[in-house]
């Protein structure tokens, strides 16, 4: 027992992570719905990574910002902006230039039998308001990373300040040295949950495989290849990208398939966090840099769902036999966009944008019941692709900067 447990441990995650997802597929298919047994080991999982999140984001912030100049973070937080920004647009146009060629839904009708209840879209002004917490503790309790992320800076701030001041250098000095010290414990604690990672995996891929099902994948098959054709394709895009400014594809890859593996079985880019921030870490890349930008990439920066907010589009346009016009395409680019940023946080948020933009174009929010059979196989490339645009926007940043202190 003690050998399996050390062949266990001395295989590469990647190894441990590829078997159990072909695994989880294999007992999907075989025992079906009843596969739903082992769900329990699943949702530890998920529970495991959530419970991470906020003290990874919290200590790892608040230790960067107290290794970085204030100028130098103010530089990088404009460029993961734009970066983030430009990164949605490109993704929607992918995903409407791919949906137009391959034409998904022609021939369909819609269900007259189904409703879908549009969720309210909070917009962009109640999202950067809720940048600045009310309260700290609902931040945390909440979710609310952009509240989180906020508190992080701001204490972070106040502690390199205390650190510059004769007065209270040796009290800065001192919380510095304690985050640091809680900054590795989380580290430590991140290792133990990677071990677990696998047997996660495999039971959340089974459950999945044996809900949905071979029928599901068949019935908007189209739907569903176009979207990871759309997908490939971006990713084509993000490798150029790479070589441009000089950044090893296959040395990045190496790390970022992990949580790519991840985040496409959990469908969470928040839950996939603490994987994707041990990628940036093994790449080597700026812990102040990394531990702001990809926080704030997994509320805002979703390209997979910028790229499913088009497919989608397209699909419902042509359900109902009238084809987006040039315009309504650019109406998807910048609606979809915004709605990409304006529905940061909250539940659903999938489904928010795509109702967002259905609202503008007239579209008809019954294909939304339509697409809602394949959620769960639309929305793992989806959130595989969020967190995989994340990461290569810090990448970029990060090798940008280094030249620029160059």
């Amino acid at each position: 027992m003690k050998n399996v447990w050390n062949l266990y441990t001395r295989s590469s995650l990647i190894l441990k992570v590829s078997v159990a997802l072909i695994l989880g597929i294999i007992v999907g298919i075989v025992f079906g719905e009843d596969a739903a047994v082992i769900a329990p080991l699943g949702d530890l999982l998920l529970r495991l990574l959530n419970f991470l999140i906020l003290p990874l984001i919290l200590f790892t912030l608040m230790v960067g910002v107290n290794q970085t100049k204030w100028s130098t973070l103010g530089r990088m937080g404009g460029k993961t902006f734009l970066y983030y920004l430009l990164s949605s647009a490109f993704a929607i146009i992918v995903g409407i230039t791919v949906a137009t060629i391959f034409s998904p839904g022609t021939g369909l009708t819609l269900p007259t039998n189904e409703t879908f209840e549009t969720p309210n879209n909070p917009g962009i002004v109640s999202v950067l308001l809720n940048i600045v917490p009310s309260n700290i503790v609902t931040a945390f309790t909440e979710y609310n990373f952009l509240g989180i992320i906020f508190t992080a800076i701001v204490f972070g701030i106040g502690i390199s300040y205390l650190r510059s001041t004769e007065e209270y250098r040796e009290f800065g000095d001192q919380l510095y040295k304690v985050l640091n010290g809680l900054n590795e414990a989380t580290l430590f604690i991140m290792k133990g949950i990677l071990l677990y990672l696998p047997i996660g995996i495999f039971a959340i891929i089974a459950k999945t495989v044996g809900n949905q099902g071979l029928d599901t994948l068949l019935q908007l098959g189209n739907v569903v290849l176009v979207l990871y054709v759309a997908i490939a394709v971006q990713i084509i895009f993000y490798i150029i990208a790479m070589v441009f400014f000089k950044i090893s594809p296959k040395q990045f890859f190496t790390q970022a398939r992990t949580p790519m593996i991840t985040a496409f079985v959990t469908q969470s880019s928040s839950g996939t966090l603490p994987v994707t921030l041990n990628a940036a870490k093994n790449l080597g890349l700026s812990k102040s840099l990394y531990g702001f930008s990809l926080p704030l990439g997994a509320t805002i920066n979703m390209d997979g769902a910028a790229i499913r907010i088009a497919v989608s589009a397209v699909f419902a346009a042509n359900v109902i036999g009238n084809p987006l016009t040039i315009t309504d395409m650019l109406v998807v680019v910048l609606i979809g966009t915004l709605a990409s940023v304006g529905t940061a946080g909250v539940p659903g948020a999938g489904l928010v944008m795509i109702a967002t933009v259905f609202a503008q174009l007239g579209l008809p929010m019954e294909t939304v019941a339509l697409l809602a059979a394949i959620d769960a196989l639309v929305g793992m490339g989806a959130t595989m692709l969020n967190v995989t645009g994340d990461l290569v926007g810090t990448s970029i940043i990060d090798k940008t900067e280094k030249s620029d202190n160059a």
